[in-house]
């Protein structure tokens, strides 16, 4: 059994021109990045790579017409290494272009996971959420099949994760939130696991610990306060991303799939949606394992007793991200079949990491109950 993949170097920066300092861009590198993030913190460097801002391809979390148009301009380039520097949308589509060649991105779903690692890969978040620099799976909504998947190899781990503070500091609160939240679903559900192990959970609970404690702190002393929180939010996530890259993710992020990929909720947003339904339902089945010791280890965080963890966890992540129910995002009933049978058909491979097995009316009652 694996104990814990860790594949990419980890380097930590305080500043941006501590990185380029040290990884020196050049001509053979392709920087995927923002202009609203790249201009303040590299522009003034005159770095001579070429940059691609991911805006200009539309707007919102990657799809697959997206990425395949990133594809084309990334290969005129020519580059030898692609430098990530952005959030989840950024950094998923950077790892689809280390591997990309002219396929089409349904033929490189077919190619997984044996793809090639065609170009080096650095990878720098700029949020505090995805943890995705250190795991080799990118989410794309797939526009033709109407959900969002999971692509995932080996070939798609970076060389290099690299984690710079500053670069979170103009991050507005909402996606500070949205993103954090998805850390904190990647460390509860990966601790939940049965792939789990001792050295994933040491870094899950750890991710939890410090995500509840931020949060107390900007509840207690205001939104201002992340500033000083903002690394070890972004450790948080990292160990996060170390946890589920290895005992994966379950069914919170499988049912928020059809959510996000139809009405393009945040994905931090669409998994808050999901979270403490899932987690009741579990207990539904089970209350003994690993949700007792997750349980009472979130009664302790949060000063409640176990019967009322969950409620208490929403009512503080409430203060930070306000929960809304399935119909307020436009969800209809008939969306809730649909979403059943698209978690049923589509998502088996974090449904299997479910901490116990969910049938499909399960799901269909979990959504139900949620709308």
């Amino acid at each position: 059994m694996k104990e814990i993949i860790w594949e990419p170097q980890l380097s930590g920066f305080a500043t941006c021109k501590e990185f380029v300092e040290e990884f020196q861009p050049g001509e053979k590198d392709l920087v995927l990045t923002n202009e609203y993030i790249y201009q303040p913190y590299f522009g003034a460097m005159n770095l001579k790579c070429a940059v691609l801002c991911q805006e200009k391809y539309g707007a919102g979390e990657p799809t697959d017409v997206m990425t395949e148009e990133i594809m084309k301009d990334a290969a005129k380039t020519g580059c030898e290494r692609i430098i990530a520097i952005g959030g989840g949308t950024v950094i998923d589509i950077a790892k689809v272009l280390a591997v990309a060649g002219d396929e089409s991105i349904d033929e490189l779903y077919d190619m997984a996971p044996n793809l090639p690692k065609r170009r080096k890969l650095v990878i720098i978040p700029t949020t505090c959420g995805t943890g995705s620099e250190v795991t080799n799976i990118a989410i794309l909504n797939r526009t033709r099949l109407g959900t969002k998947m999971g692509l995932v190899g080996p070939a798609m781990y970076a060389d290099d994760a690299v984690l710079i503070p500053q670069l979170l500091e103009t991050l507005p609160f909402g996606v500070f939130a949205t993103s954090s939240i998805d850390a904190l679903v990647h460390a509860v559900e990966s601790s939940l696991s049965p792939k789990a192990t001792p050295y994933t959970k040491l870094f899950g609970y750890k991710a939890i610990e410090m995500i509840i404690r931020g949060y107390q702190t900007i509840v207690k002393e205001g939104r201002e306060a992340r500033i000083g929180l903002l690394n070890d939010f972004l450790i948080a996530s990292n160990y996060a991303g170390l946890a589920f890259g290895t005992a994966g993710c379950a069914a919170v992020h499988a049912m928020s799939y059809p959510l996000g990929g139809k009405y393009h909720v945040p994905h931090g947003e669409s998994n808050y949606a999901m979270f403490t339904g899932v987690l009741k339902n579990y207990m539904e089945i089970r209350q003994d394992g690993e949700i007792a010791v997750m349980n009472e280890y979130l009664s302790n965080l949060l000063g409640c007793g176990t019967e009322e963890v969950y409620d208490r966890l929403e009512d503080l992540l409430n203060q930070i991200l306000p929960k809304k129910a399935l119909h307020e995002y436009g969800v209809t009933e008939e969306d809730l079949k649909e979403f059943t049978t698209s978690v049923m058909q589509t998502q088996g491979r974090l449904m299997g990491n479910n901490f116990v097995p969910l049938d499909e009316a399960r799901v269909y009652k979990i959504y139900k109950e949620l709308y």
